[in-house]
């Protein structure tokens, strides 16, 4: 979850490195540092417990010359967020600093074995012991830096991407991975680090995206990547499809209200060249040499955490209404702690959209060793889960910094509508006529998402009625439904009001026992197969003096008359509710939140990609 970004090169590292912070923030915002070595070997750090604007401040007036360097944004998981506990780390005697990005599980056993051997250790960090290990290791055996890494690593049990500098070494950085991520950026006579390619697209297209168990070692004008065991890897050198443009806010005040705003673009940047509603067809080049593997699925398994799993449990209503195949959906934190049935004749789709997830990639690799094939649904290119999967897609949504995931969601619907389409139409699930008139629909969908973008300003008007609430509660049917808990997450994630989504039938199994004056019902009450059912529904919160606030299909006068409130959107097919239905709720979330004086882009507590467990 934290963020790391290094350098190495001829220019002065410490703008690199902080302007890298800056933008690997999202990644965890608790704490940040950077160490430096200057012209003499000095080794200098400094870090400080908050925002990177807490550490520049700090920073200001102190030396931080030097063309080798390396900082961490911390997201905490041992250790309180304070100072002392902020990276980098160093060892005992000094020598060695080190970043990481990740959980060293053993690090318990591992602290009182050095503890025993006379080490001191400053913070409460995982972190720390390795750095102690490392050094240890290098003192007791009487070898080289490269090689004491090599054998540390072998001893720890967990997650790491790390980054080491040493004042006997100055002019080298030694990174590896294993389970976290890492990107690595090609410069002539220059290397950046980072955790993943956004603080690197300014300087260089050329990235190489280091793989489990591989170390590093980078001087300005030379990189040798080996695997733990020593072994040679000749690297693969790619090219980034980021645009510099497409990291800052671009004049809008927030960058989760800018992505909500970039809908209409990812949406149809997803469908670019994959459907052709003329023909009735969709292209996946990703699934075209498994399409037998899921004509003939037994059974269709989806993993993912959070957002994802909601994309999930959209895709679940998609696959099952059209290609007619079984499907489950799963949290990939519990899936992977179950012993679960899974043959060879299982599909699993992994949603993520950093492709970094931890729980997710840990299931991807629990249901590849029972034989299943992976499919994976991912934003990020190059990222692990694509590498981890059999084929797969990739979204093409373009860069999210804001941590509450807006326009990842309705881009991983898209891709799983797709799916689900292209599906239909390999088994026969589908009438021609029915597939031809679904792909002109969706063909016009961007344009549809604009015009829900338009009741921005309502959706304003009524956020200020319910900026107090403390509670609220979020109804829905069929794919309604995990409209409303994507819906109720967002309120939740950057407003901190506790919020619930339930299927809108549910509401009289329990939560009906809240609803009073005080309580906003949120209900997805667009015209579709529900339609009448969930006016039951609406009947039965007002019955009960509950303010209603309903999302309506343009036109509809039966809703509107019984809601306190009512925010339209265009008029589509029950295929595509989700796509248009979450607009409204991102706007209301997000205005809810600044009302309140809330950071929406980094929101507390949380961070924008989840690579520990």
């Amino acid at each position: 979850m934290c963020g790391i970004v290094g350098y190495i090169g001829f220019r002065d590292a410490y703008p690199i490195v902080i302007k890298g912070l800056h933008r690997l923030e999202y990644r965890g915002y608790d704490s940040a540092g950077v160490a430096l070595l200057d012209e003499t070997s000095n080794l200098n750090i400094y870090k400080k417990a908050g925002k990177v604007a807490d550490l520049e401040g700090f920073i200001e007036g102190r030396d931080h010359s030097g063309t080798i360097g390396m900082g961490h944004t911390r997201w905490a998981t041992h250790g309180a967020p304070n100072d002392r506990n902020s990276h980098p780390h160093q060892s005992g005697d000094e020598k060695l600093a080190i970043i990481h990005n990740g959980i060293i599980e053993n690090y318990g056993p591992l602290k009182e074995e050095l503890i025993s051997r006379g080490h001191v250790f400053k913070s409460d960090t995982d972190t720390e012991v390795l750095i102690h290990l490392i050094e240890d290791i290098r003192q007791e055996a009487e070898i080289d830096l490269q090689k004491a890494v090599r054998e540390a690593l072998k001893q720890v049990i967990g997650a790491y991407a790390i980054v080491i500098m040493s004042k006997e070494d100055p002019e080298m950085l030694i990174a590896a991975r294993k389970g976290s991520p890492m990107v690595i950026g090609v410069g002539k006579n220059e290397y950046f680090i980072a955790s993943d390619a956004t603080p690197i697209v300014e300087y260089t297209k050329n990235v190489i995206y280091l793989d489990d168990n591989e170390i590093a070692y980078l001087k300005a004008d030379e990189l040798v990547i080996r695997s733990i065991d020593n072994e040679v890897k000749t690297p693969y050198v790619q090219q980034l499809e980021i645009k510099l443009e497409m990291l800052e806010k671009g004049g809008y005040d927030h960058f989760m209200l800018k992505e909500i705003y970039e809908q209409p673009r990812s949406i149809g940047d997803c469908m670019r060249g994959r459907i052709y509603p003329l023909e009735g067809k969709v292209k996946l080049g990703g699934i075209k040499e498994y399409t037998e593997k899921f004509k003939n699925a037994h059974r269709i398994i989806i993993v993912a955490c959070g957002t994802s799993w909601h994309a999930g449990l959209v895709g679940e209503y998609l696959i099952e209404e059209y290609a007619r195949i079984p499907v489950e959906v799963e949290y990939a934190s519990e899936f992977r702690y179950r012993n679960p049935i899974i043959t060879e004749n299982d599909i699993v789709i992994a949603i993520s959209q950093s492709g970094e997830t931890a729980d997710t990639m840990a299931a991807i690799e629990m249901a590849k060793a029972k034989g299943a094939t992976i499919f994976g649904i991912c934003n990020v290119v190059g990222s692990s889960i694509p590498r981890l999967s059999d084929a797969g897609i990739y979204t093409h949504a373009g860069p999210e910094i804001g941590v509450a995931s807006t326009k990842a969601f309705t881009a991983q619907v898209t891709a799983l509508t797709l799916m689900a389409f292209y599906m239909a139409e390999k088994k026969g699930t589908i009438a021609q006529t029915k597939l031809i008139a679904l792909l002109s629909e969706l063909e016009r969908i961007p344009s549809l998402v604009e015009r829900a973008l338009q009741s921005d300003g309502l959706i304003r008007e009524i956020s200020e009625k319910f900026k107090d609430s403390r509670n609220a509660l979020f109804l829905g049917r069929g794919s309604g439904f995990p409209v409303a808990l994507e819906g109720a997450l967002k309120l939740k994630e950057i407003s901190y009001i506790h919020a619930e989504g339930y299927p809108a039938a549910e509401m009289k199994h329990g939560p009906i026992a809240l609803i009073d004056e005080q309580m906003p019902v949120i209900v997805i009450a667009t015209k579709n197969s529900s339609y009448e059912k969930v006016i039951s529904n609406i009947q039965e919160v007002k019955a009960r003096k509950g303010v209603v606030i309903a999302i309506v299909t343009e036109g509809d006068t039966e809703v509107v008359r019984m809601a306190d409130y009512s925010i339209e959107i265009p008029s589509a097919d029950e295929a595509f509710l989700p796509l248009l239905a979450t607009i409204p709720l991102q706007l209301l979330s997000y205005h809810i939140a600044v009302l309140r004086g809330c950071n929406v882009d980094q929101p507390r507590n949380l961070a924008k990609s989840v690579t520990v467990e």
